[in-house]
Order: structure tokens, then C-alpha cells, then sequence
């Protein structure tokens, strides 16, 4: 099953669709015009239920097979979802929003899961259901979570699930995927070290709070290097700091730091936290300072589900001729909650050359449409065919 013909007659409206997504970004949970249009979009395509307002600002569409003798429900999920960065590309669809971009390809995933969408209601050729998922607020805010939260596996009794990210740097329309752990856990800290501020020209009489996060800083950095397994993965990365001081002469007396842990395993993780806190707190009261922790855990690990990986990447064979192995991805995916609650997989498909993702001159690569689309359709019609 090679790309479906009838994809490539949709290019161009599916395309339309993009760009006006790209043109109009929102973020977060405040979607309200991205699902507004999925919405419109899914009851125009004929869907069987159209629901909003899962998840806060989710929508979810069903479309019932030819038959359902099989009993099976197949979830597909796209993102909507833009960041909050200014938009630098220069193209005619550029955002209309000032300090909002789609700079990941929120808005080609879910261009691609509608023009899916369209597809399987005009053909319907499988046994079972499908529930396409549009999620908000992948981007930081759990919107994966808040939909599983709001009951949608169950409702929909959705037994298997599938998503799908662009990936820029691989050829356009390859696929790439790995089973097991894939996409880290990211988690947050926030660290304040409160000394003793004083006068710069003596600071015998301080506790410099400023050296003092230099060195916690410093010694963060022994958790990967000597805590760890080396074979295990973990990144700590401290992104932030400000001190309380404004001025050259003046020694601080409180410094605030933020930053990240991700890692690809439970107990990785619980070390991480663990370690973190001990060393920071232990570092400071070296000095006669007192460092606070605060340690919140995001998103977890991904973690493919091995028989259903075997099978997206056969379909991807299908449609593509080949399929690699991806690397571990030390950055974060929310779909990560839909997988804990139900068995699936998450692919990468290419997007060709160009910026990274999150950078403000990103695009997605529309030439990759067809090859996506058709990859939705592939879940569908060979995971529950037509009886």
C-alpha cells in the first residue's frame, strides 16, 4: 500500500488547511478557534460523533467502519497546538500573531489527521471504529492527560492508539521509529539558596549566595557523571539564575535557579529528584546557606508498546519502502499519557531540511502530507480490515 492516490488529489486542500492553521496559531488550552475548525471539518467529512470540549479544549470524531463485527476501536491523536515564539520565516501564511508560532507542526499534524479523517468517511473500508483525537496544550500544558482524565478511553472504548510527529533533518515522507522508552520524561525544579547579603568589599561578613549556586550548580552536573549508570540515560540542565542583587557592589542574598531533569526510566528518574535535592541542600549548608527545592514532575517517559511499534513500522514499509530506528529523544511528548492508559506506538515522519522544531523559522514541510495521511489510513484499514 504504497501512498493513496487519493491524497495526492487532496494535497492541495489539506494544504489550504495547514497554512490557515499556520497563519492562526493558539496555544495551550485556548484552541477555541483551531477546534472550533476541526470541529466544523469533522461534521463536514460525515463523521458518525463529533464531541467537544474534551480535555478542555479536545475534540474527538468517530467514524464507524463498513461492518464492526471485530468490535475494535482504533485512537489516532494530533496535536493543535502552537509555542509562544515570533514567528521569523517571512512567508505569506506567517502568523497573524504577534508572539505565536507553530513551530513544531501542530498544524501539519493536524492537517494530516483531517485529511485522514476525510478519507476513511468517504471509504469506511475497515472493521471497527476509528476516534480521531485533536488534543490542545501538548506544548507544557498535559493536554494528553487532561483528555484521558475526562474519561476518553473509556467512553470511546478505544482499544488501541497511534500518534505522529514531523521530524526535520530526515528525508520527506520516511518514517523512523523505536520500541520501548523513545521520548524522555521532563521534569521542572526550581532551587532558591538564601545566604547573607552584605557590601562586596567585605565579604567576610556574607554569605555569598551567588557562590554558593556556582557550586551547586557545579556539582548537579556529578549526578549524570557519577550517580548514574553510565549505560542509563539522564540530563540535568540548570536554565536560569537571578540573583537578588541589582547592583556591582552589593553580594546577594538570594539567588534563584530553574531548569530540567529528563530521563528514561522510573528509577533514573527517582534518582534524579532524589540526588537533586540532596545535593542542593547539602551544598548550601556547606557554605551557611540554605537552599529551598521545589521539584515538579511533567510529563513521563513515552514508551512505545512492542507489538503494536512492529506494526506501525510495517505500515510505514507500505507506504514508504523502509522504516529505521529511531534514536532515544531526550525532549518530551505528552502523548506519553495516552500510551500509559492504552497499548500503541508514536512515529516520526520526515520533514526534510530546514530549522529544528521550536525554532521560529520552522516549517512544516507540506510535501510530507500525502505520506502521513496515507500512514493514518494504513493504521486503520490493516489494523482492522474490512470483514
Amino acid at each position: 500500500m504504497p501512498v493513496k492516490n487519493r491524497f495526492a488529489e487532496l494535497l492541495p486542500e489539506i494544504t489550504a488547511w495547514r497554512r490557515d492553521l499556520h497563519e492562526n496559531p493558539e496555544i495551550l488550552f485556548d484552541t477555541h478557534r483551531t477546534s472550533a475548525l476541526v470541529a466544523d471539518k469533522l461534521r463536514e467529512f460525515g463523521c458518525d460523533e463529533v464531541v467537544t470540549g474534551i480535555g478542555r479544549t479536545g475534540v474527538v470524531g468517530v467514524i464507524k467502519g463498513k461492518t464492526d463485527t471485530a468490535g475494535k476501536v482504533i485512537g489516532l491523536r494530533a496535536d493543535m497546538d502552537a509555542l509562544p515564539i515570533h514567528e521569523a520565516t517571512g512567508l505569506p501564511y506567517a502568523s497573524k500573531t504577534p508572539g505565536a508560532m507553530h513551530a513544531c507542526g501542530h498544524d501539519g499534524h493536524t492537517a494530516m489527521l483531517l485529511g485522514a479523517a476525510k478519507y476513511l468517511s468517504e471509504t469506511r473500508n475497515f472493521d471497527g471504529q476509528v476516534v480521531v483525537i485533536f488534543q490542545p496544550a501538548e506544548e507544557g500544558g498535559g493536554g494528553g492527560r487532561e483528555m484521558c482524565a475526562d474519561g476518553m478511553m473509556d467512553r470511546w472504548n478505544i482499544s488501541e492508539v497511534y500518534g505522529m510527529h514531523n521530524w526535520p533533518g530526515r528525508p520527506v515522507g520516511s518514517f523512523s521509529i523505536r520500541p520501548g522508552a523513545f521520548f524522555a520524561a521532563t521534569d521542572q525544579f526550581e532551587i532558591v539558596i538564601e545566604g547573607k547579603g552584605g557590601h562586596a568589599a567585605k565579604p567576610q561578613e556574607t554569605v555569598d549566595s551567588t557562590l554558593v549556586a556556582a557550586h551547586v550548580i557545579t556539582a548537579l552536573q556529578s549526578i549524570a557523571s557519577r550517580n548514574a549508570d553510565p549505560v542509563d540515560q539522564v540530563v540535568v540542565s540548570v536554565t536560569a539564575i537571578e540573583s537578588s542583587s541589582k547592583a556591582f557592589n552589593v553580594i546577594a542574598q538570594r539567588v534563584h535557579m530553574k531548569g530540567t531533569v529528563r530521563t528514561m526510566s522510573k528509577d533514573m528518574r527517582d534518582l534524579a529528584e532524589a540526588r537533586l535535592k540532596a545535593i542542593s541542600t547539602g551544598t548550601a549548608g556547606a557554605f551557611g546557606a540554605v537552599a529551598e527545592v521545589s521539584y515538579h514532575r511533567g510529563y513521563p517517559c513515552m514508551v512505545n508498546h512492542v507489538d503494536q511499534t512492529a506494526f506501525a513500522a510495517d505500515v510505514a514499509r507500505s507506504v514508504a519502502g523502509d522504516c529505521t530506528d529511531a534514536p532515544l529523544i531526550m525532549g518530551g511528548e505528552d502523548f506519553a499519557f495516552m500510551l500509559e492508559e492504552r497499548p500503541g506506538a508514536y512515529i516520526l515522519v520526515g520533514n526534510g531540511d530546514g530549522a529544528s522544531v521550536h525554532h521560529p523559522e520552522y516549517n512544516f514541510n507540506d510535501d510530507a502530507i500525502p505520506t502521513g495521511c496515507s500512514w493514518w489510513a494504513g493504521i486503520v484499514e490493516q489494523r482492522m480490515p474490512a470483514a
